[in-house]
């Protein structure tokens, strides 16, 4: 923890915040090039900043109040990098901040990861286990980037995830789970005694015929309550069921114990930090990946977003696959199918530009020759493994015909949630008077864009490569 004064060489610092529905994680890279917690007043050592309850659900209005805490503080940061789930990316953030990247809680636990050098498999699970929800994704390492897929979500509406874990146990002794004093003093009493609960833990499980006994074992007390073993053994089910119905989304693995062949796991957030629930993530699917130098589960997403912000660790979240058209040509007076390369491996980036196909520099032009009798036709799309021959089909776009001897350029775009697009950009005729010289500089239309959704993760995996391209458009394939 550090003082809230910019580290020593640093008049603007960079930060990251992490906004949860607890907790509001802001760090930075302290004055030893490590990622660190700022403490800000109000901080619980350890958590955050307690999220205000008129800002919770609200993550737009959750991350103005860590901006505000942090300018008032430590001054006015030279970059930022938020923490936001895909589908809330596109939520407007209010004016005034400064340039900030967003990033997904994967790709910012990875980047954590491959600062510290530790030895990561080409095929990876990030589970983030939250106040709100658990998720699991599937991360795919290639030259560089990272591809991420949603495999599964968990969030009870009512109670949240981790959330409803501590109501349990509050409720267990008596107290209000909705108290911000006691959620402080619980997070500082369960951080003081966590090896005390482990242990107390273990031995119900380990001796049932003793359950009643080890049950009444005082683990720790919360504004002068006991919070007993059972109490706490009690409210664990609640995190384990929901773990197992995120898990549940996986292929399934037949035989007893974790599959030998399993993709690595690493598990984040503040249930993470329980050993009992890791125990059972261990069952699933074998022992989780070690995090750096021992970082708090809690803090893994907020650390990594810190290093990128730093400059410290490239954020890898630029789609490492390339994408590419099937298109007809005319060789020689001969029909030809083949592809057209529309973004090369790791030049999308969510958010970013799109990418036009290009060949010597200069964008290709292309038309689309109706199919006979369908007014359209149809455009097959597909990414193929950086490196490999392996291709994954992505969807069919049915464009529209056009006017004889019109011309557009093709182009893919990310955005912020992930969701891609084919962009068509039509071409109108050369301006009047234009120099022949320039006659490849026709007039641009308004342009088009067809949704795709999310793009493979790897178009090596028989998942993504053997099923049957969808309809992009709700149409005929």
């Amino acid at each position: 923890m550090t003082t809230p004064d910019a580290p020593a060489g640093a008049a603007a610092p960079a930060m990251a915040v992490d906004a949860g529905t607890r907790y509001l994680r802001v760090a930075w890279i302290g004055a030893g090039g490590t990622p660190e917690l700022v403490d800000l007043p109000g901080t619980v050592p350890g958590e955050g900043l307690p999220t205000p309850a008129g800002v919770r659900g609200d993550r737009a209005a959750a991350l103005r109040v860590a901006y505000d805490a942090y300018r008032e503080h430590c001054g006015t940061p030279r970059r930022m990098v938020l923490v936001v789930p895909p589908e809330q990316r596109a939520v407007p953030l209010a004016g005034g901040m400064p340039q900030h990247r967003l990033l997904g809680t994967p790709h910012a636990v990875l980047a954590l990861l491959r600062h510290a050098g530790s030895p990561l498999a080409s095929r990876l699970l990030v589970c983030d286990l939250g106040a709100s929800a658990a998720e699991l994704a599937r991360c795919t390492l290639v030259g560089g980037a990272v591809a991420v897929a949603r495999v599964a979500r968990y969030a009870p509406a009512a109670d949240g995830y981790g959330a409803a874990f501590d109501a349990a146990v509050l409720a267990g002794a008596g107290l209000p789970a909705d108290d911000p004093a006691v959620l402080r003093e619980l997070a500082l009493a369960r951080a003081e005694n966590a090896r005390r609960t482990e242990i107390a833990l273990d031995r119900l499980a380990a001796r049932p015929d003793r359950a009643s006994r080890f049950a009444d074992t005082v683990v720790h007390e919360v504004a002068g309550r006991e919070i007993t073993a059972g109490v706490v053994h009690r409210a664990l089910c609640l995190l384990t069921e929901g773990l197992d119905r995120v898990l549940d989304g996986l292929p399934t693995h037949r035989g007893d114990g974790p599959d030998p062949d399993r993709t690595p796991v690493i598990a984040v957030g503040g249930p993470a930090r329980s050993a009992a629930l890791l125990q059972h993530l261990t069952a699933r699917l074998g022992q989780p990946v070690r995090l750096p130098d021992g970082t708090d589960p809690a803090l893994a997403a907020v650390f990594g977003a810190a290093l990128v912000a730093g400059g410290h660790a490239d954020p890898a979240d630029r789609y490492p696959h390339a994408v590419a058209v099937r298109v007809h040509r005319t060789v020689a007076g001969r029909p030809r199918d083949g592809e057209l390369l529309i973004s090369p491996p790791g030049t999308l980036e969510p958010g970013g530009a799109t990418v036009f196909a290009e060949t010597g520099g200069e964008r290709v032009r292309v038309k689309a020759v109706p199919a006979d009798g369908t007014g359209g036709r149809e455009v097959r799309i597909v990414v193929r493994a950086a490196g490999t021959d392996a291709a994954a089909p992505v969807g069919v776009v049915t464009v529209p015909a056009a006017g004889d001897g019109a011309r557009f350029h093709v182009g893919v775009r990310v955005a912020a949630d992930g969701a891609a697009g084919l962009v068509l950009q039509p071409l109108g005729p050369s301006r009047p008077g234009a120099d022949p010289a320039r006659e490849h500089l026709p007039v641009e239309l308004p342009l088009r864009e067809f949704p795709l959704g999310v793009l493979p993760v790897d178009p090596r995996s028989p998942e993504e490569s053997d099923h049957h391209p969808p309809d992009t458009q709700g149409a005929r394939t």
